[in-house]
């Protein structure tokens, strides 16, 4: 699916996750900022990247902001901003759940 809107989901609190989503024309590339990216920011990234392709999501830019989010938080997040980006908030994807 094409993004239609830049879209935010998240909060730069302890324990959440600041998602960006917005156009992008080489797959999907994701700037993440995070304290522990050493340690998991391969798995920040992968929960990002498998939730937005089960959105049919192929080509997006990503700026995620964490502050020590688990990955149900990630999750959650991913799905607000990718469904505020595609404009179909109002129309929940259960399946991606």
């Amino acid at each position: 699916m094409e993004i239609k809107q830049t879209a935010v989901a998240g909060t730069l609190e302890s324990s959440d996750i600041q998602i960006m989503l917005s156009k992008g024309n080489d797959g999907i590339q994701i700037d993440l900022e995070s304290d522990v990216k050493k340690q998991f920011g391969d798995q920040i990234e992968s929960v990002i990247t498998e939730t937005l392709k089960k959105f049919d999501i192929d080509n997006a830019k990503v700026k995620a902001v964490d502050k020590g989010a688990l990955d149900c938080v990630i999750k959650a997040r991913t799905i607000a901003v990718a469904q505020r980006a595609l404009k179909t908030a109002d129309q929940p994807a259960w399946e991606v759940l």
